[in-house]
């Protein structure tokens, strides 16, 4: 996420731990590290690949101040899919560790 330190790769990390101990394939953002002489836009098209591929997006905080996030989760509006805050996703599944029908997010 630009304009948070480290572009928040941290708590992409975390969250995407957590979920995948809990059973989700997890296209994380944060999987392909920082390549040298990559622009934003760079970015943004490999990862909106990965985002047609998932049945979800699950948003960290602060989501709502990132470019990025805000136009992955237009796509995902648009396309139908569904759009969970991560933390209530991450809570939800410890508290009832059930399968959900739409197990790959990004």
């Amino acid at each position: 996420m630009t304009g948070i330190a480290d572009f928040n790769y941290p708590a992409f990390n975390a969250v995407a731990d957590q979920l995948r101990a809990q059973g989700y394939e997890v296209e994380n953002p944060a999987d392909h590290g920082i390549v040298e002489g990559a622009q934003w836009a760079d970015y943004m098209a490999y990862d909106l690949t990965r985002l047609g591929l998932c049945g979800m997006i699950a948003l960290l905080p602060d989501w709502e101040k990132s470019q990025g996030a805000k136009l992955e989760v237009l796509i995902a509006e648009r396309l139908g899919m569904k759009v969970v805050n991560a933390h209530d996703l991450v809570t939800r599944e410890e508290k009832r560790l059930r399968p959900d029908p739409l197990k790959r997010c990004l």
